[in-house]
């Protein structure tokens, strides 16, 4: 076995069997389990980026068998980072949930909901960890859709841990959104299928997809993975399903598992279809800058400390969008300079995706520090959390220095990813994408402060205190200023994003 084939081996299948593990439903095996998924997917994951920094774009053939009758894995710089991004965040969250669900040993897991979510909570996140990596390695689409039926599953039942008949609903309204979504994706593979005869990502890319068939296959997988990834106006469910769902869970289902499907969207656009339509990017676009401006003004009304940072996520998704018409080859006429071999632009495509993992770490610092305060205080209003900020300043410091990393303040990977899509945006004269890209950093400072200005109103602070375990605190704030130091080595990411570019196989 070659070393590319040990490390996706490890990065699929480690978390299945951790997860396997952790089924055993006792503290030791909760905690062997979160501990072998966390080691397995961050050796594999950077064992991977050092074998594609060195040899460019591998594949793995499981069992010797190719398409159509066997599993091919595939790794570029795009998988890569984000397998890289999604073991860090999983790792830290992984260790900040043996705390935020108590003393393991002392839970009953049959008859306490504590205990239940305790219990369940690191098999269900394990499980969707080796879907994620999957979906992130996967080279055809009936792969792609196997890993999200089960990613979407196990989220589903991550919001409900809570075990309250709001995270009940939630917990529901995601299942009911997640299967639609699944179900128009399948579609769309049946229509491909049936134009081309292939799922093989590879082969789908050489094909012609210019027909009506293939546009309205597009189409289908679109509307499906964009209500999955809660992309304006299909963000409904997205709030109140991470609004209420435990901390742990509300940091995963808003930093690594709605990049699940947007992956999956930059995988059908740009590397299958290679573009899709002028008037299609412009569409994502416009739809990105309406989520930036409707998720930050929302959040800006919100009086729930979760619901903020909730609002937030469908605002900083919208980012991701603009990527799409400012990625454009030549002949569009939003695109710009620095375009690759292949007409593509190299500030876009890093901005954008070095946007995706800033948001990653910070949104998941963010909402395990606003566990934090909640955990203390009891409560999730933010006039409750008044005065928390002196008693829990790793936990303020985090917060803080992951809304500033979203916000793209220098020298966050926020600010990197902001000023290539700003940079791309200026050489192409696209005044609206500027206005927006700089309005949306200026409405994600007015919420980060808002609910600073609280943490730190020492005069309004009562009621009981509740400490908070140091390993919850530290977890929050290393992501925090992995987020807000990711700029600095960025040079690493840009150079691994161009192995294999925005189409991998041509």
């Amino acid at each position: 076995m070659t070393g590319a084939e040990l490390w996706t081996t490890a990065v699929v299948f480690g978390p299945l069997l951790a997860s396997l593990v952790a089924l055993g439903g006792r503290a030791w095996t909760l905690r062997a389990g979160l501990a072998l998924g966390s080691a397995t997917a961050l050796a594999g994951s950077f064992g991977l980026w050092v074998e594609v920094t060195r040899e460019g774009p591998v594949r793995h053939l499981l069992g010797g068998w190719g398409a159509p009758l066997g599993i091919e894995l595939w790794a570029d710089g795009f998988s890569v980072v984000m397998l890289a991004v999604t073991a860090v965040v999983g790792a830290a969250v992984s260790l900040y949930s043996t705390s935020y669900f108590g003393d393991l040993s002392q839970l009953d897991a049959e008859k306490s909901p504590a205990g239940r979510a305790a219990r369940y909570f690191a098999p269900l996140w394990l499980l969707l960890w080796s879907a994620l990596n999957g979906i992130y390695l996967s080279a055809d689409l009936f792969n792609l859709y196997v890993t999200l039926e089960i990613l979407g599953l196990a989220a589903a039942a991550l919001v409900t841990l809570a075990v309250t008949p709001k995270a009940t609903v939630a917990g529901m309204r995601y299942l009911i959104v997640s299967l639609v979504g699944s179900m128009l994706f399948l579609l769309g593979v049946a229509l491909l299928y049936t134009e081309v005869g292939t799922l093989s990502l590879e082969e789908l890319a050489a094909a012609d997809l210019s027909g009506s068939m293939a546009a309205g296959s597009l189409a289908l997988m679109t509307v499906g993975m964009a209500a999955k990834t809660a992309l304006f106006p299909l963000h409904g469910w997205l709030p109140p399903a991470h609004a209420g769902a435990p901390a742990p869970a509300s940091a995963l289902l808003s930093a690594v598992v709605v990049k699940g499907s947007f992956f999956i969207l930059v995988r059908l656009w740009f590397a299958v279809y290679g573009g899709g339509s002028d008037g299609g990017l412009l569409l994502m676009g416009g739809l990105g800058a309406a989520a930036i401006l409707w998720g930050s003004v929302l959040a800006l009304r919100q009086r729930s400390l979760k619901r903020v940072i909730a609002y937030s996520t469908v605002a900083q998704l919208g980012y991701l969008f603009i990527m799409f018409p400012l990625l454009a080859p030549e002949g569009l006429s939003l695109a710009g300079s620095g375009e690759g071999s292949a007409g593509w632009s190299n500030d876009a495509w890093t901005g954008g995706i070095l946007l995706a993992l800033s948001h990653a770490l910070a949104k998941a610092a963010m909402f395990m520090a606003a566990g934090n305060m909640t955990y203390a205080v009891a409560k999730d209003a933010l006039r409750d959390i008044s005065g928390v900020a002196h008693r829990l300043p790793m936990s303020f410091l985090a917060f803080g220095l992951g809304g500033l990393s979203l916000a793209g303040l220098p020298p966050s990977a926020g600010f990197v990813g902001k000023w290539l899509l700003l940079r791309e945006a200026l050489a192409a004269r696209g005044w609206f994408w500027v206005a927006v890209i700089t309005a949306g950093g200026l409405l994600t400072i007015a919420y980060v402060l808002m609910v600073l200005r609280h943490a730190l109103d020492r005069e309004a602070s009562s009621g009981e205190f509740r400490p908070v375990p140091k390993r919850m605190e530290w977890a929050a704030l290393l992501l925090a200023l992995a987020a807000a130091t990711l700029g600095v080595r960025a040079t690493e990411t840009f150079q691994i994003l161009l192995q294999g570019g925005v189409q991998p196989w041509s």
